[in-house]
């Protein structure tokens, strides 16, 4: 691609740290993000402790971290590299149909999670794309997610019950948009069922986030759970 009269556009790299007890799982990962150019592997880790201590250290973009190390496990490793308040995000890597541990993580402040047989070049996307600010939690594996670990979670209040507090700030129609939020609806999705234009519902989101004090989409779905406004079949 030829840059402009000002020069080349220079293309950000992705600094990632890959944090988990196997290594021919760290391997496989490194194997496919040495054939990009838009990411490197910066660190890799066999413990949470090694995660969390390469993340203060190295400040990567993104952490890709196991939930099931040995020692300081993935969710609460992932729970003080978020709480550290530096730029890395962190990606949960996890056997999702057998670990009962998913909710805890996103709750610690991961931004999303992979499941590990997903295809590689699917992993890789997902770094990137958590990378760039977003929250990896497709609309499908958003309603999984809140059927699967309903039960971890506070119920869902019934309509009789007082307000949940932080609702108090946002409007009626945020109050819609994170409904839909909660239910698993994309941005696009969202647009379609209130009739609005997708710039209109960023807008929404944008506040939505600063209202309520969100880190980002996965976790402005667990406050929908939370306060009720969907319930575990997603209605």
């Amino acid at each position: 691609m030829s840059g402009t009269a000002s020069g080349p556009v220079e293309q950000r790299v992705v600094r990632v740290v890959l944090a988990d007890d196997q290594p021919l799982v760290r391997a496989a990962l490194e194997m496919v993000i040495a054939e990009t150019d838009d990411v490197e592997v910066v660190g890799e880790a066999g413990t949470g402790a090694d995660a969390v201590r390469l993340a203060v250290e190295l400040r990567p973009d993104v952490v890709v971290m196991d939930i099931r190390m040995p020692g300081t496990d993935g969710i609460e490793a992932t729970r003080l590299v978020t709480a550290a308040g530096g730029p890395t995000r962190v990606v949960v890597l996890t056997t999702f149909d057998d670990d009962d541990h998913v909710y805890a993580a996103l709750r610690a402040g991961a931004s999303g999670f992979l499941v590990k047989d997903m295809a590689l070049d699917d992993i890789l996307a997902a770094v990137r794309v958590v990378a760039a600010g977003e929250a990896l939690i497709a609309p499908s594996v958003t309603r999984r997610l809140i059927s699967t670990f309903a039960g971890q979670a506070p119920a869902p209040v019934s309509a009789s019950a007082p307000e949940h507090p932080r609702l108090a700030a946002i409007t009626g129609r945020e109050r819609e948009i994170l409904t839909l939020v909660g239910r698993g609806l994309s941005n696009g999705e969202i647009a379609a069922e209130l009739v609005l234009s997708i710039a209109t519902v960023k807008t929404y989101m944008t506040r939505l986030l600063a209202k309520l004090d969100a880190r980002d989409r996965v976790h402005l779905v667990i406050l929908a759970y939370e306060a009720g406004l969907v319930s575990a079949t997603g209605s």
